[in-house]
């Protein structure tokens, strides 16, 4: 898929239909809208796809 975030260590967390390779970059699964959104009870930042 289409590389999203490409990042040292995980300032970002993969959401729904968002995969995450060996060296933390995170690429989408499906074709769509990109969000971004803080999430869970240690506020992490995820990215997630949102079909079109």
């Amino acid at each position: 898929g289409s590389i999203i975030v490409r990042q040292r260590g995980t300032e970002f967390h993969p959401g729904d239909n968002v995969g995450m390779g060996k060296d933390h970059t995170l690429f989408a699964k499906i074709t769509g809208k990109v969000v971004f959104a803080i999430k869970g009870a240690q506020q992490r930042r995820t990215v997630s796809i949102v079909a079109a």
